[in-house]
């Protein structure tokens, strides 16, 4: 059984959130209950690999948080037991988050906090399908690249054709000498 918070400790808890909730793009929430330590410290170690991190939060803590920061959650997401993953990219965050709900069977989303936007559990399961920051910025080189590798290919077309031409007497003069 936990010791109760001393103000002091509850002054820096709320403290960490706030600084938490600023950096974050987003913040994922799920129901822990049921999730064995080594399966937590395993999902921990995931989100890390995305830069993210998973701590379990006191609600009442959290919300003053969410209120100094000018955010808006629903209050039926701040009860029960809850955990919350701190996203720079909430997108990394919901695939691991939603992958590990799929395979734990036990790990539940609850929601997320995206910007001043809340996201509810459904929302969380289409943010993991879409791409991700690394993925889109892939898609965008790919679109940019294309048309450039086009455009060469143009206008090495006619250089390519003269060469053509060229070795092609060369061969003439060649075989008639």
């Amino acid at each position: 059984m936990d010791l109760p918070l001393t103000r002091e400790q509850k002054e820096e808890r709320l403290q960490r959130y706030v600084e938490a909730l600023e950096r974050a793009g987003g913040v994922v929430f799920t129901d822990y209950r049921g999730l064995q330590v080594k399966d937590l410290e395993g999902l921990r170690r995931q989100l890390r690999e995305v830069n993210a991190s998973y701590e379990v939060i006191k609600n009442t803590l959290f919300r003053l948080a969410v209120e100094r920061v000018s955010k808006k959650a629903p209050q039926d997401l701040l009860q029960g037991p809850l955990a919350a993953a701190f996203a720079q990219d909430p997108v990394a965050a919901a695939k691991v988050l939603t992958k590990f709900a799929r395979d734990s069977k036990v790990l539940q989303i609850r929601g997320a906090l995206l910007g001043d936007r809340f996201v509810d559990a459904a929302g969380v399961e289409t943010l993991s399908q879409l791409p991700n920051r690394e993925e889109l910025l892939a898609q965008v080189v790919g679109a940019l690249q294309a048309p450039i590798a086009g455009l060469v290919n143009v206008l090495a077309g006619p250089l390519r054709g003269l060469m053509n031409v060229l070795n092609a007497r060369a061969e003439q003069l060649k075989e008639a000498a």
